[in-house]
C-alpha cells in the first residue's frame, strides 16, 4: 500500500485518499531525499546521487512552501513556493552528470576557489548544507574551518636571551610601590618589603622584568635540541678563533726566524732545494711530540711529520748490516736484542749509544722498582702488611727506615733460608673414604674467621652449641642447656643420661598402665566370665604393683649413687 502511496505522489505530487478515509496534500522536495510529511506515516525514499548542485531548502522555506500550499488550494497564488523538477529536467541532470563521470561534460566549477570538482565526489558530500546559504556549487563545508585550527607559533619566534632593560630614575604611576617596576603590582612583588617604597623614596627603582609570550609549539618543536639557537652567534666564535689561528702563525713565524740564519736560508733555497725541506722537517720535527702531527707555517705550507727520528743519529738496522744479527721489525720499528750479540769482544764497538731496545728496559728506575716488588713480597711473607701497588707511598717510607735503622735482617730472608724454602720436598700420607671423610692422615687446619673463636667460659672444654639435643644446644662436656652455667664435666652427662631413662621408664609404666587399664575396662564389659575376668585383673593389679615397686628401688639406688658422687 505505501508503495502505491509514493509512486502517486511521485507521479501526481498531490493528495491521495488513505483507507481510513483521511485526505492529505504530499509535497515532494527534489533533493538528496524526498521528504513525505503526514500526521499519519511518514516515507523517506532515497536516490543515490552523485555530484550535482541542487540547493538545499531550509525547513523553514519548507514551512513556508506547505503554508503557500494550502493557500493556492483555497484560491491564492504564491511566487515563492519552490517549483518541482520536471521528468525531462530530472532526466536532463541525470545525463550532465553521467557525461562529467565520463569527461564529456566540463565538470562543475567551485565558486569559492574556482577548482574543478571532482564529478565522483558523492551528492552528500559535494552538497552544502542549507545554513550555508551557498550560491553554487563549492567544497567549503569540507574545508578545515580557519577559526578552529591551532595556530602554531614560527620557526623563529623564541625566547629572548640576554634581555636588558633600562632602569628608571623616578616612580611611574601604575607601577610596584614595594620597587618600582611597571610590571607587576604591589602584591605581586617578589623583593623583600621595604620600610619606604619607592614610591615614596624614589631611589633603587627596579628593572622591569622581561615577559615572553606563550608559544605554542607542535610536538618537534617541543622537543627541539636546537630551539633557540642563533646560528649567528657561532660567527663570532669562528672570527675569534681566526684572529687566535692568524696571531699563532705570525708567533711561529718570527721564533723560526729567530733559529735560523736567514741569509743561509737563501742560499740553501737558491742551491738545494731537496737540502732545505730536510732542514724544515728537523724544525718542525723538534717541537711535534707524536707521528702525524700537522706542523703549519702559513696557510699555503702543511708539512705532517712522519718521522721523528733525528738525523744524526744512526738507525737501529744500520748498526750491524749482518742478515744474521738482531731482528728489525718496520712495522714497530723495534729492534729488542743488541745487534752485536753475535760479535766477539775485540770487534765490537766501544761506548755504543745502542745495545736494543731490551737493554733500555732494564735502566733508569726500573731495577728500583723490581726491587721494591721483591721486598713487598718478603715483607708480607714476614708478616708485615704492605703492597708495592696499593700502598706504594707506604712501602717506601718503610724501606727508608730499614736503609736509615736497620734491620733488613728481621724482614728479609737470607740466602740459606730461601734456598730451604724453595728447595724443601715434604709428603704426607692420607686417606679418605668414599663420603670425603678423612680416615687416615692430618686434618686440614679449619679456617679461621674475624670473629672470635674457641672462647671456653666456666670451666667448659668445648664451646656452646657443639651439643644438640631435642631442638636445643647446649655444651658437649656436660650436656647443659644454659650458656652461663657451670662445667659439671662427667656428672652432667651422666644427670642427663639418668634423667634420660627415668624419664623412658616412666613413659614406659605409663603405657603399661594404660594398658591394663584398658585390659580392665574390656574385661568388665563381658557379663558371662565376671568371676575369671575379676581374677586375671587382680592379679594384673599385683604384677603391677611388684613392676612399680622394683622401678622405685632402682630409681632410688640410681639417685642415691649420683648424690654420692657429686657430693
Amino acid at each position: 500500500m505505501y508503495k502505491e502511496i509514493v509512486k502517486q505522489s511521485i507521479s501526481h505530487g498531490k493528495g491521495f485518499a488513505l483507507e481510513n478515509g483521511i485526505e492529505e496534500t504530499y509535497f515532494v522536495v527534489l533533493a538528496d531525499c524526498h521528504f513525505y510529511f503526514s500526521p499519519a506515516i511518514t516515507v523517506i525514499i532515497r536516490f543515490k546521487k552523485m555530484a550535482a548542485f541542487t540547493p538545499n531548502v531550509a525547513p523553514s522555506t519548507i514551512l513556508r512552501a506547505k503554508l503557500a500550499s494550502n493557500k493556492n488550494e483555497k484560491g491564492g497564488v504564491d511566487d515563492d513556493q519552490p517549483k518541482r523538477q520536471s521528468k525531462q529536467e530530472f532526466r536532463r541532470q541525470k545525463e550532465l552528470e553521467e557525461g562529467r563521470k565520463a569527461g564529456t561534460e566540463p565538470a562543475m566549477t567551485d565558486v569559492e576557489t574556482g577548482r574543478d570538482i571532482n564529478p565522483h565526489i558523492p551528492h552528500y558530500i559535494a552538497n552544502a548544507p542549507w545554513y550555508l546559504n551557498a550560491t553554487g556549487p563549492t567544497l567549503k563545508h569540507q574545508r578545515p574551518h580557519p577559526e578552529r585550527q591551532t595556530v602554531f607559533s614560527e620557526i623563529y619566534e623564541m625566547a629572548q636571551k640576554g634581555i636588558t632593560s633600562r632602569v628608571a630614575t623616578k616612580f611611574r604611576a601604575g607601577a610596584c610601590e614595594n620597587c618600582g617596576a611597571m610590571t607587576h603590582k604591589k602584591k605581586d612583588c617578589f623583593e623583600r618589603p621595604r620600610k619606604i617604597g619607592a614610591r615614596y623614596t624614589n631611589q633603587d627603582i627596579a628593572p622591569d622584568e622581561f615577559l615572553p609570550n606563550d608559544l605554542t609549539q607542535k610536538y618537534d618543536a617541543k622537543r627541539d635540541r636546537w630551539s633557540g639557537f642563533d646560528p649567528r652567534e657561532h660567527t663570532k666564535v669562528i672570527e675569534e678563533y681566526n684572529r687566535l689561528e692568524e696571531a699563532r702563525k705570525i708567533i711561529k713565524t718570527a721564533e723560526l726566524l729567530e733559529k735560523s740564519d736567514q741569509e743561509t736560508c737563501v742560499n740553501d733555497i737558491q742551491h738545494d732545494e731537496h737540502s732545505k725541506n730536510d732542514i724544515d722537517e728537523d724544525k718542525y720535527a723538534e717541537d711535534a711530540s707524536m707521528p702525524g702531527v700537522k706542523v703549519d707555517v702559513d696557510s699555503h705550507t702543511k708539512i705532517t711529520v712522519r718521522n721523528l727520528r733525528i738525523r744524526e743519529d744512526t738507525a737501529k738496522y744500520l748498526h750491524n748490516l749482518d742478515p744474521e744479527s738482531a731482528y728489525y721489525d718496520p712495522k714497530s720499528r723495534a729492534m729488542r736484542e743488541d745487534p752485536f750479540k753475535n760479535l766477539p769482544a775485540e770487534k765490537r764497538p766501544q761506548n755504543v749509544a745502542f745495545q736494543g731496545d731490551n737493554f733500555r728496559r732494564f735502566t733508569g728506575e726500573v731495577r728500583d722498582a723490581e726491587r721494591s716488588q721483591v721486598f713487598a713480597w718478603e715483607a708480607d711473607g714476614k708478616g708485615l702488611d704492605v703492597h708495592a701497588l696499593a700502598e706504594p707511598t707506604k712501602l717506601e717510607a718503610l724501606h727508608s727506615i730499614l736503609d736509615k735503622y736497620g734491620g733488613k735482617e728481621h724482614v728479609l730472608l737470607d740466602d740459606q733460608t730461601k734456598k730451604l724454602i724453595y728447595q724443601a720436598q715434604g709428603d704426607s700420607y692420607t686417606e679418605y673414604n668414599r663420603k670425603g671423610e678423612l680416615i687416615k692422615g692430618q686434618e686440614k687446619p679449619v679456617v679461621r674467621s674475624r670473629y672470635a673463636e674457641d672462647r671456653m667460659i666456666n670451666n667448659h672444654t668445648a664451646i656452646f652449641g657443639s651439643y644438640w639435643s631435642k631442638g636445643r644446644w647446649g655444651y658437649k662436656c656436660c650436656h647443659s642447656f644454659v650458656k652461663n652455667s657451670y662445667c659439671l664435666g662427667e656428672d652432667g652427662r651422666l644427670a642427663d643420661d639418668d634423667g634420660k631413662e627415668i624419664k623412658q621408664e616412666k613413659n614406659e609404666l605409663n603405657e603399661k598402665e594404660r594398658t591394663s587399664k584398658e585390659g580392665e575396662s574390656k574385661k568388665s564389659s563381658s557379663s558371662s566370665s565376671e568371676s575369671s575376668d575379676f581374677d586375671s585383673a587382680s592379679s594384673d593389679v599385683d604384677t603391677s604393683t611388684e613392676q612399680n615397686a622394683s622401678n622405685q628401688k632402682r630409681m632410688d639406688r640410681k639417685r642415691r649413687r649420683r648424690v654420692e658422687k657429686v657430693g
